[in-house]
């Protein structure tokens, strides 16, 4: 949502509408996960703190006077309660024992985010900073990733905004140190060996020093610092990490499992707080759910459909495209097959990509009126099984992460079920085509369709080239499962919008671009739908055939 719809959600839930607080709820949760589970670094205690969180936000939402300082509102309470448990636990260090912590969150976020090199170093690196510097390190992390603002920092931490600078600047500096750390430790000094040989592999401020010092008296160790980019460009626009669903069930029904859930439904905290006048929210909330995401448009009349013919060319493959990657001559040019009765086509062959500097056609302009997203505004998927169901009306991003070089193969690709309404595979963006080169990597590659070094992720015949972004339009409801067995690869899914759409695929060539994007969409029913969709909901998603049935 943009501002002004947030400010008329949060006056409509002070006033006791229940859909708007389940709204809030839902919006806002992935953003207390993330400060609270940086600041405690995954300990057991985060779920705890998260919902004394939302709980007391929920509970005192009447009392906020101006819904324009909702987020540094909710943040602040975010770190009050971070603070309180502090001081709960002042016998106990917030890095606790193994056995005392549920995940340890520099890992997930690893994980979840699928960092790589200096992203995932910055991301290991908090491992080893101090309570108070992981705290503050919360909300700067959000600040650079473009979710808080310093005024917004300040104001959690309770100081002004020049004493907010100078604590972050220091902050800055440990961490740092800490990447230095990790550098070195990485390497293969004889010296820092003997250093580290009594040291028992968990991370902390006293052995941060003793690192540190033998890192700056060491031209081994210190070598390592060099072509080091700064944390806040690393950090800059980056996810969220999403809400684990086994969290939010836990924190809608205290910790009940899903199967005293039906029963017993939300525990008596809970209820308690949520029945309070002006907060009521249903047993059915998204709180409940897992939290939903929303991408909501104010209502419009689109224009006119604008028709255009697919951006494709007939520009050959890339030179680099293995021969197992090309079409085979069965499938050599698409063709396209129509039902009658039914809407959209499915292109069941390889399609070229148009050349580097043609700029796609005009993308018509579908109804917008928001997609909600049951893993949040960012759905990480990595693991076959995994899922996420879109409902809506509106555009979604499905960006992929190949990687031959972790285990090559045959891609067995993600699929569409239970499709409820239509779907339609609207445009390809993100500079490039998976099976594009990428300038500077190790052997001409980096994610994508791999090499002759690594090996190749190979897909199955007649299957169109996926490029690193895939939009598609929804009206309706359908679920995108994961069935990644063996080639591994991930994708993120996120709402989107027709401008976020328009302005990717026509992002031309520059530099780190490969490509501007394709338009699939022609306006109408007739356009493309996605392969591998079904209205069906089979028990094993990869079983959907390729020429999909709609």
């Amino acid at each position: 949502m943009d501002s002004r719809q947030w400010r008329s959600t949060i006056a409509a839930a002070q006033a006791g509408d229940r859909h708007a607080l389940d709204q809030l709820v839902a919006g806002w949760l992935p953003l207390v996960y993330n400060i609270v589970g940086r600041a405690l670094n995954g300990h057991a205690d985060v779920d705890d703190v998260v919902q004394e969180t939302m709980l007391r936000a929920v509970g005192n939402i009447g009392a906020l006077r101006d819904p324009d300082s909702f987020r540094s509102w909710l943040v602040a309470i975010a770190m009050r309660q971070i603070r309180e448990r502090a001081r709960r636990r002042t016998s106990e260090p917030l890095a606790g024992d193994a056995a005392d912590r549920a995940a340890d969150f520099a890992e997930l976020t690893v994980l979840r985010l699928q960092l790589e090199g200096q992203r995932r170093e910055v991301a290991e690196a908090v491992r080893w900073l101090d309570d108070e510097d992981r705290q503050l390190l919360s909300l700067w992390w959000l600040e650079v990733a473009g979710e808080l603002t310093r005024r917004e920092l300040a104001a959690a931490v309770g100081i002004s905004r020049q004493h907010a600078a100078v604590r972050v600047q220091r902050m800055k500096a440990r961490l740092e140190v800490a990447r230095g750390i990790i550098r070195a430790l990485e390497g293969s000094c004889p010296e820092l060996a003997a250093v580290t040989a009594r040291w028992d592999g968990r991370p902390g401020s006293v052995w941060r020093k003793r690192l540190a010092r033998h890192i700056r008296g060491c031209p081994v160790c210190a070598g390592a610092e060099k072509a080091v980019v700064p944390a806040e460009r690393l950090l800059a626009g980056i996810a969220l990490v999403p809400v684990p669903a086994g969290f939010a069930l836990s924190l809608a029904l205290g910790g009940k499992t899903s199967a005293a859930a039906v029963s017993v439904g939300w525990s008596a905290k809970v209820l308690g707080a949520l029945t309070k006048p002006a907060v009521v929210v249903t047993a059915g909330a998204t709180i409940a759910a897992g939290g939903a995401y929303v991408v909501t448009r104010t209502p419009q009349a689109p224009p006119a459909p604008q028709i255009s013919p697919t951006a494709a060319s007939t520009a050959r493959p890339p030179a680099h495209t293995p021969p197992s990657l090309l079409p085979s001559p069965s499938t050599a040019a698409p063709t396209p097959s129509k039902t009658a009765d039914l809407y959209g086509t499915v292109v069941d062959a390889v399609d070229n990509a148009p050349a580097a500097n043609v700029p796609p056609g005009p993308l018509p302009h579908r109804p917008e009126s928001g997609i909600t997203s049951s893993g949040g505004p960012r759905t990480v998927m990595q693991h076959r099984g995994e899922s996420v169901t879109l409902r809506g009306q509106g555009y979604v991003l499905v960006r992929w992460y190949i990687a031959p070089a972790h285990r090559p193969g045959n891609l067995v690709m993600p699929a569409w079920t239970g499709l409820k309404g239509k779907l339609f595979h609207v445009a390809s963006g993100g500079g490039r085509r998976m099976d594009d080169p990428l300038v500077g990597s190790p052997g001409g590659y980096a994610t994508g369709m791999g090499g002759p070094t690594i090996g190749y992720a190979v897909l199955p015949a007649g299957t169109q080239q996926m490029w690193q972004n895939e939009y598609f339009y929804l009206d309706g409801s359908v679920t995108l499962t994961l069935n990644e067995h063996g080639c591994d690869y991930g994708v993120t899914v996120f709402p989107s919008s027709w401008d976020a759409v328009d302005k990717d695929i026509r992002t031309g060539p520059a530099q780190g671009v490969i490509r501007y994007g394709m338009v699939r969409d022609n306006g109408k029913d007739t356009a493309p739908v996605p392969q591998y969709v079904t209205r069906a909901t089979p028990a094993d998603p990869a079983t959907v055939p390729q020429r999909s049935r709609v």
